[in-house]
Parts: C-alpha cells; structure tokens; sequence
C-alpha cells in the first residue's frame, strides 16, 4: 500500500537472537543467563517439563489485563526477558510447547508496543514462524500465521515488513491452495495473507497476485448454473469466507482501475452467495456488496446497477428473514446486518458507530472504514483499542493524527484497577445473593400468611357450625 515514508534504519536483524536456527537453539537464553533445556518430543513429555515451559508460554498472561501488566506486576525489561524465553521455546522440539511460544508472543505483541524489541529480533521471529508454517501441523500453523499479522501489524508499513511478507507470502499463498491442508490453518492463512499483503506490499504486481489467489478461493462458492437456488454450505465454507473478507480488504487499496475490472467481474455474481445456508457466509457476501457499491459510488456518483430490484428484494427477504428452520440467534444477526446493507444500497446511508478508546473517539462512518476495524480487531482482539492509541500505523490508516499524549495521573483515572473490578464482581455477587435471600423470605412470608388465612377461615367456619347446633 502507499507509504508516506521509509524507515531508513539499518537491517538489525540478526543482532539479539537474529543468528541462525541451530545457534539459537544452543544460545544462552534471555537476560544473559544460560539455562540446560533438554528439548522433548510429544511422546515422552512429562508434567514437570511442560510445567517449566508454562512460564513463558501461557498464552492468558499477556491476554488477560494487556498492557496494563507492565504498570501492575512489572518492568518492561521482565517483559522482554519472558518474550525470549518465548523466542527459545518457538525452537523446542515439542509442537505443543512452540506452540504455546508463538501464542504468547502474539498476545504480548498485540497487548503492547515493542517495536524496537521486535526489530532487532525480526529474522529470528520470521525464521520461525517459516519453520512453524513449514512443519507444523494444523493448530501450529494457526498460531504462526496469526502471530506474522501482528508482527508486520507492529513493524508497520516499510522494508521490514515487506522482507516478511517476501520471505513468508510464498508459504502462505501455498498453505491456502493446498487442498490437503487443514480448512482452520488455510483459513487462518487467508486472513494473514490478506492483512500482511494490506500492510507491507509495495509491488502492484504482488498485489494483483495475492487478490487472484483468494478470487480462486471464494468463487468456488458461487452458484452455478447447474445448481440448486440454496448453496448448501461445506467445510470449506469457512475457509470461502475468510477469503472473501481478505479479498474485499485488499480492493480497498487497488488503483481505480482495477477496481473497475473487479466490480464488472464479481457485481453479477457476488449476489449469489446470499442464496448461502451458512449465515456467516450470507452476511460476509452482504458486507462485501455494500463496499463494492460504496467503492463503485465513489468512482462514478451515478453509477447504476442494473438488477438492482432483483437485489433488493433479495437483502429485503434477508433483513425481515423469519423462517423456522434457522436459529433464533442466526435470524437476529442476521436482520441487524442487512437492514444496515439494505439502506447502504438502496438510499447510500451508512449508521455511524463511535469506538472510544482511552480519551479518543474514532467514528466509524463507511463501510470501507468499517470492515478495517473489523479485520484487525479480529487480528488484535483486546488489543485492538491500545494499538489505536500508541501503533502508528493503525492511526494513520483511520486518520488519528499522531498518538496523544496522556499524562500517568490521567491514564491511572481511566483504568479500572484489578481491585475495583473484583470489588464490583463483589458487590454484584453479594447484591444478587440478597436479592435471592429477599425472594426467599418474601415466598416464606407469603406462604406464611396463606396459612394463617386458612386457619382463620377454618376457625370461623367451626365457630359457625357451633353456633347453628345451639
């Protein structure tokens, strides 16, 4: 995508772990201290191993609080010695145990800026996550794959992260057309392709290949003429999906004229995934539609559709959907989404939503906009506010402007702490324990006082029937 500058910084990524495989399996380990790691395999690994391992590779310590376990429980220099232990571990010889490296890695890189941490170990993460692709297994791939999106996601657009997507763009392209791979660790891949390809592509004709590539994914799914009017759903409906979010990101940043060639290519028969039993793959291709018409407006403002009544009829039957056989969620869903997609289309209206973020607020006021956030917040997760606030790159691809500034005292009265949370988990624990205990002597009472009027009755009754015998 365009750049608004280089990074002249010389290539530092063989210092501080950047060596080869082999010497980093030997190396001394973070901070200087040199520890004797016997590697195990998945067969003979034992509690006691794994449990030394946990240390570093428990995916939820970084997950849980995000940035804010630096201020709470540590310096930036205990994060740093824990991320190489991570960087060791992704070496180990147990898949489970790199894998649990490279999920620890992502969560802490997605939780806090390290840029300058990364940097100068950058060969040394892209040579494993090449291994983690090439070797490993379904679930291993996965976390490799996520963990390259928040890699070039924190390097930002420039050599550094073009060199990634140059050495693993290949790799992943190839996992994604291997029809013998796993569907998650291909859809994983897709999206990775996509977000990678977003941030660090400068070659036109990269990007051309890379939209071809996920076209020949997700096309797979249109209805053929042969077909029946409903597109039954298959395992590779995921994989179709995450394709087809990638694409329709990558379109985003294509030339005006190779927008123009995708629109006449797939206007026509983009549509017809609508007909989809899958719900999530009806609201992607619904998604989809409303940018392409946004991006197609924007090139032309009188730009006509010309089965646009075939069109509407169709999102219209989908935003007032009730039929039976499909869930109660996925019908709720579902009619919240197209009558935003039926508007976009019909009267070129978007519903503005605001994402607020430490003292900022981001208006989120086009689909385009719209299905960005949506991708690297699916990419970020948590993280996604704090990289709003500190990553550069995210600023400028939703126009913040340079990061704001907080001062400590400020940012202490934004945060929740840890106690205030679990005082507040406390006191509605304890409130709906009361309420329950009120319920229960409410019921007492009034079966109580049921009682006592039958009682009463009973005794008038007796009084009368002593009174008629005399």
């Amino acid at each position: 995508m365009p750049k608004n500058k280089k990074r002249n910084t010389p290539h530092r990524g063989g210092s501080g772990g950047g060596g080869s495989g082999a010497a980093a399996a030997t190396a001394a380990t973070a901070g200087g201290q040199h520890r004797n790691v016997q590697p195990f395999s998945d067969e003979d690994a034992s509690i006691e191993t794994m449990s030394h391992c946990s240390g570093y590779s428990d995916p939820s310590s970084f997950a849980e609080d995000g940035p804010e376990v630096l201020d709470e429980e540590g310096t930036q220099e205990d994060l740093e010695y824990k991320l190489k232990g991570l960087i060791d571990l992704t070496l180990d010889k147990s898949a489970k145990t790199r894998q649990a490296a490279l999920e620890g890695i992502k969560n802490a890189l997605a939780s806090k800026m390290l840029y300058e941490f990364i940097l100068e170990r950058r060969m040394t993460l892209t040579d494993s996550i090449e291994r983690c692709l090439k070797k490993g297994k379904s679930d291993e791939q996965r976390a490799a794959a996520a963990l390259a999106s928040v890699l070039c996601i924190q390097l930002g657009p420039g050599i550094e992260s073009e060199e990634v997507l140059k050495t693993l763009g290949p790799i992943l392209k190839k996992i994604i057309c291997d029809g013998t791979a796993s569907i998650q660790a291909r859809q994983t891949c897709a999206t990775c392709f996509g977000v990678c390809c977003f941030i660090a592509t400068d070659d036109i004709t990269e990007l051309y290949s890379t939209l071809q590539c996920l076209e020949n994914i997700f096309t797979k799914s249109y209805l053929k003429e042969k077909d029946a009017n409903v597109i039954c759903s298959t395992p590779n409906t995921v994989l179709h999906i995450s394709s087809l979010l990638a694409w329709t990101l990558l379109l985003t940043i294509c030339p005006i004229n190779e927008v123009k060639k995708k629109l006449e290519m797939h206007f026509h028969k983009l549509p017809s995934l609508l007909s989809s039993d899958d719900v999530n793959m009806r609201i992607a291709a619904g998604e989809s539609l409303a940018l392409l018409f946004e991006l197609a407006r924007g090139i032309e403002s009188d730009f006509f559709y010309e089965d646009m009544e075939s069109l509407t009829q169709m999102l219209r039957a989908l935003a007032t959907d009730g039929n039976k056989h499909r869930a109660k969620v996925d019908k709720r869903k579902q009619r919240s989404v197209f009558r935003d997609i039926l508007r976009a289309v019909e009267e070129r209206d978007f519903p503005t939503e605001t994402v607020k973020f430490g003292p900022e607020r981001m208006y989120i006021d086009c689909w385009v906009k719209k299905h960005t956030y949506d991708t690297f917040k699916e990419v970020l997760g948590s993280g996604m506010q704090y990289h709003l606030q500190s990553n550069e790159f995210l600023r400028n691809v939703f126009e913040l402007g340079p990061p704001v500034m907080v001062d400590a005292a400020t940012l202490k009265t934004m945060k929740i702490s840890r106690f205030e949370r679990v005082g507040f988990v406390f006191v509605f624990s304890r409130t709906k324990c009361t309420r329950e205990k009120w319920s229960q002597r409410f019921d007492s009472a009034k079966l109580l006082s049921v009682e006592f009027c039958f009682l009463v009755m009973l005794q008038i009754q007796n009084s009368c029937t002593k009174s008629i015998e005399i």
